[in-house]
Parts: C-alpha cells; structure tokens; sequence
C-alpha cells in the first residue's frame, strides 16, 4: 500500500516543479515508509512513497514501460490487484513481456492491452494515476467499493491529485478552506459521493475512472451496482457464498511480508480470520497470527448498553484457540487515548475533525501491529454486505430517512445542536442536507421487477449502506492503517461477493430470522458454536469514567485559554450547561459526542491550518 500525488498542466512546464512535487510526496510518508519515487515531464509530474508488500526490489514507482526505446506509459499506484496472477499469464500469451513480479507492471500493461477498458478487470483495492505519453493524458481509477481513497482538483490548466488532501494542499495552487456545505458534509453523517468537504475539492467515486487531457476533464463510472434476478436455491447461495469467500481469502492472502489478521470475537472478523488460518495450514506456511484491541479493564467493568451485550475478549481468546491463532491483545490506557500526541495524529492522517477514542485506539491498535506485521485482514464492511446491523431488523429500516440517522435519533446523532449557537444551526440546516442527501441516493438504487414493498425497500437500504455508510468505515480504517503505514485488506468488498449478495432477496439473507443469516450458514463450521450465534457488537469504546472526565478538562481549557476560533461556532451557556452537568453513564450519549466533535474540530484547525469561511 502505498501514496499517491501530482498534478497536470498543459500550461506550464512542470520540469522545475520539483522542490514542489517533493513537498507533496513528503506529505505522504506514512503511508510510503519504505521508498519514495517522483517523475516529471513537462505537462505531468508524478509522486510516489512506497509501503513494499510485493516484489519487495522489483515494484519501485513510479514505474514505467518502454517500446521501441521510448516510454509510452507511467504510473503511480496504490493498493493491490489480486488477481495479477491470471491477468500476468494471460498479458503473457498476448506477447507482453515483465521485468518485475508485481502487480503493478501488470496493470500497466493492461492498459497497453486493452486501453481505458482495462479497468474492469482489475479485482482489488486500488488508486491510481496513469499518464500516457503519446495522448498526453492522465487516467485516474480508483477501485469498486472505495477502499482506497483518492482526491483531485480542477485547475485552470489541468488539475492536482492526491491519496489524501494534505498531497494536494502541500501544493500552494490551493488551500485547505471549509464552507458552509463543506461543514454540512462533516455533521450530515451521510457521506454523499464525490464530495471532499473542503472547497473545489473532489473525492474521486468509487468504481470511477476520470480522464484529463488537453479537451479537459471527463468522468466515468466503470462499475455500480446492478439490479438482476436471484435465481440460486438457499443452499447453491449458501454454497456460493462460501466459495466466493474462499476464492478471496486466498487471494489476499498473497504477501512478501508478515500478514495478520484482525480479531474482534465477532462473525466477520472471525471468519476471515478462520478461513485465513485454513488456508495458510493448508499451503504450509504456519498459523495464522491475529491482534485485537481492549481497553485496561474493560472486561471485568464491562456494563451492557443498547449496541454491545458482551465484550469481545473472551469470544477473541476463544477463536484464537479453536484456530491455533498466534494471537495477542493490545491492551489500551485513558491516558494513551487522551494523549494530545496521539489525538493530533489521528487529525492529521484524516485531514478532517475526526475523533475521539474510536479512532484513536484503531490508530494506537494498528501502529501496535505494524511494529509486527505489514499487512493485515480485516472482517470491515459485512455489515453492510449481508445487513448485520440492528437497525436492518427494526423500524429504523423503513424511517423516510438513512437507517442509521433513524436508529440514532437522538441527541447523540445531533451533536452540532448540543453546542452550536442557534443562528449556526439555523444557518447549517442540517436535517434539511440530510434530507437532499436522502432523496439524491435513493435516486441512483437500481431494482428488479418485483412489486414486494419490503424487498423493494430493504434493497434500498442495503444500497444505502454499500454506498454511504460504508464509506466512512473504510475511510477511517484506511487512514489510520496508513498513519502507521500498515495495509489493511477488506475481503467483504470483493465485487463479486458484493454484487452477488445485493441481488440476494431479503427473505433469503435472513431465511433463519436472524441478522447476516447466509454468512453465519457459510462459515458456520469453521467457528465455535458460541461465535457463530454472537450477536453484533460493534467495535469496542472505553467505558472508563475518566476518560469523559479528561475530556471535559480538555473543553474547560480550551474555553478558558478564549483564542481558538471554533468557539466562534459555540454557545456559550450550552457549553457551560455541559461542562457542570453530570458524567453520562452510557458511553456515547450525547454530551460526549458533543464534546469530542468541539476538541477534534479544534485540533483540526491547529494540524491542517483549515480556514472556515460560512459566509456562503
């Protein structure tokens, strides 16, 4: 896994643009801490930092291919394609001779075979900038279900690129400025594609390839979902399922370094880590090695609430030992939680005010584990493949609204309100953007013939799901996996698992009345009875007093100090309202939301140097 930068201009010569482009790439480090790379011609430079996964000597980027002593194509790229294999051998009968083992070189000269249309047959994660030097233009792709990030701006001569924002503002063609619907986008909670929150910035879509040439910008879709009959009986879909996650553990299971895999006790991430532990038994090559996270403490005070009935440790030891996982804990503190260094980490990797002890202990876990592995299996995104959140089950699922804002319907799914001055939140009109984000994604939901409202609606739903809400879980595992420059594989977005479980009714998904019914009957034999009939629980949040304690000492300071300019969005009676009210007993009730959105937008200001202008 790597990063990604640079930018075109047909205006200009770019070839003393160097000192620039290599601000940029250093912007990058993290996610490339075993090589760096840059490439310029005159209307295209190329940056490039690299983690070594595969063909460790031989993948350097950005990479080129040569014919008749000239270079006809460069690129660079992040992720992986893990079906190289296949597209090597058959490149190779085609005529195309390799000079590496990676993967890399094999989309290259993918394109040289098939042009544009060679995107659609990439299986994996990936993000990447190709620059054909005969059309002078530069292809940006990125994969199907998003799990790889990549931005671009417009500018008067082309445009700028990047994995992540901080690339492309490195750039001093651009600065990082929020408006008002840029601020509406971080509080929606409703991640609409293609928008990056900050001004004139763009998030590529997944399943997307854009083309910029000397004509301008164009933008494709290559891939989305796509309604068709389910023809299979339960048992040939149960059995289809089951090969599908074979066939894709296999794949990611292809590495030149240490791979682990991701361990929370639960279904998914069980299974993948089951299913993983068969397969490398199988091959000879030892037992698979897992990590979860857990907080000091959290089992034995662990207190019930509406999302998690159990903790995860006990269910995490129990699946490491019927699998002989080589396994290990990493075991979290408040003090490492409330760390200001490690708070302001998670800020910078995400380029965004986003916190609070989530993603700080998935930002501490992965840099535990990196310090150990280099690639990692993660059970992320079945949730939302084969509906396993609570709120698929429940009335939440038929709200006139996205599932998840109905199921939170609180104040805990309005922090904005907790705190901000009533003109702000008049002005923001959140419910309202909620509401067009609502109504433009129900828009795009493809559908069969049937005229059953409940499988019409729950198809709705669960394309809501695979293109909204799973966005923001991929984000922030992509981020703070590559804060510590550690790749973290999602088998649940193979395309093919996703596209063939879309268009599996709702009345098969559930046949056994329970959530994630075809997952649980797929892998039911490789997992302890107890695991397998687990209900969810989400990933894991300290339950320790002190943590909302240090949170508020935390607010009471930035109150007291008067200069950050996010207590210009604030009331201030509200603020001490919260700060004398009492500590809330459920982990994320609303004054605790409100409170990390307030220091996390604090911190990003101070990290990013963010300039909000809501004048608009």
């Amino acid at each position: 896994m790597c990063g990604i930068t640079g930018w075109v201009d047909y205006g200009h010569d770019l070839r003393g643009q160097e000192p620039v482009l290599a601000q940029m790439v250093a912007t990058m480090a993290c996610r490339g801490p075993d090589a760096q790379g840059m490439w310029i011609a005159p209307p295209v430079a190329l940056g490039h930092r690299r983690l070594s996964v595969i063909d460790i000597e031989g993948g350097r980027q950005p990479m080129s291919v040569d014919a008749q002593r000239r270079t006809v194509a460069v690129i660079t790229y992040s992720g992986e394609v893990y079906n190289y294999q296949e597209l090597r051998a058959e490149l190779a009968s085609r005529g195309h001779r390799f000079r590496t083992e990676s993967d890399t070189e094999v989309v290259l000269h993918a394109y040289l075979q098939w042009g544009e249309d060679f995107a659609e047959r990439l299986n994996g994660m990936y993000a990447f900038a190709l620059w054909d030097t005969e059309a002078e233009q530069l292809l940006l792709v990125r994969d199907r279900m998003g799990i790889k990030p990549l931005y671009y701006v417009e500018t008067e001569d082309g445009l700028l690129f990047g994995s992540e924002p901080k690339a492309i503002f490195a750039n001093p063609l651009i600065e990082p400025v929020v408006d008002a619907n840029g601020l509406r986008e971080i509080l929606a909670f409703v991640k609409n594609p293609e928008q990056a929150v900050y001004r004139d910035l763009r998030e590529l879509r997944p399943g997307s390839l854009l083309r910029v040439n000397r004509q301008g910008i164009t933008v494709r879709r290559y891939w989305k979902l796509e309604a068709h009959e389910h023809t299979d009986d339960l048992d040939t879909t149960v059995a289809t399922v089951r090969e599908l996650l074979d066939d894709i553990v296999g794949r990611q299971l292809i590495s030149d370094v240490p791979l682990c895999s991701l361990l929370s006790g639960g279904l998914d991430s069980s299974a993948v880590t089951a299913l993983a532990a068969r397969q490398l038994a199988a091959g000879g090559r030892g037992a698979v090695r897992s990590f979860a996270v857990d907080f000091t403490g959290y089992a034995d005070n662990f207190t019930a609430d509406s999302l998690r009935a159990t903790p995860d440790a006990p269910f995490v030891h129990e699946l490491a030992c019927h699998v002989g996982a080589d396994h290990t804990d990493i075991v979290l503190s408040t003090s490492e939680l409330m760390d200001p260094a490690h708070r302001a980490a998670v800020v910078r990797a995400s380029d965004l005010p986003l916190g609070g002890d989530m993603f700080t202990s998935l930002y501490l876990l992965f840099a535990a584990i990196r310090a150990r592995s280099t690639v990692a299996l993660s059970g992320e995104s079945a949730d939302e493949v084969f509906g396993g959140y609570r709120w698929f089950h429940d009335a939440a699922a038929h709200a006139d609204t996205f599932p998840w804002l109905a199921a939170f319907g609180g104040p805990e799914a309005r922090p904005w309100h907790t705190l901000f001055t009533d003109e702000l939140v008049s002005q923001l009109d959140i419910p309202g953007y909620q509401a067009d984000s609502y109504r433009s994604a129900l828009a795009e939901v493809p559908h069969t013939d049937t005229t059953d409202p409940l499988e019409r609606r729950m198809r709705e739903v669960c394309y809501l799901h695979l293109t909204r809400f799973v966005q923001f879980l991929l984000d922030r595992k992509d981020r703070m996996s590559m804060a510590s420059g550690l790749e973290v594989r999602v088998p649940f977005c193979d395309h093919r698992l996703v596209q063939y479980v879309f268009n599996t009714p709702w009345s098969v998904k559930t046949f056994d009345g329970r959530e994630k019914s075809l997952l649980r009957a797929a892998v039911t034999d490789v997992l302890p009875a107890s695991i397998a009939q687990r209900r969810k629980s989400p990933y894991p949040s300290t339950q320790d007093p002190s943590y909302e304690l240090a949170l508020r000492d935390q607010l009471d300071k930035l109150v007291a100090d008067g200069t950050s300019p996010v207590l210009d969005l604030l009331d201030a009676q509200r603020v001490r309202t919260l700060l004398d009210s009492a500590i809330g007993a459920v982990s994320l009730d609303a004054q605790r939301r409100a409170t990390e959105l307030v220091l996390t937008l604090h911190d990003w200001i101070a990290e990013t140097g963010a300039r909000l202008d809501l004048s608009t």
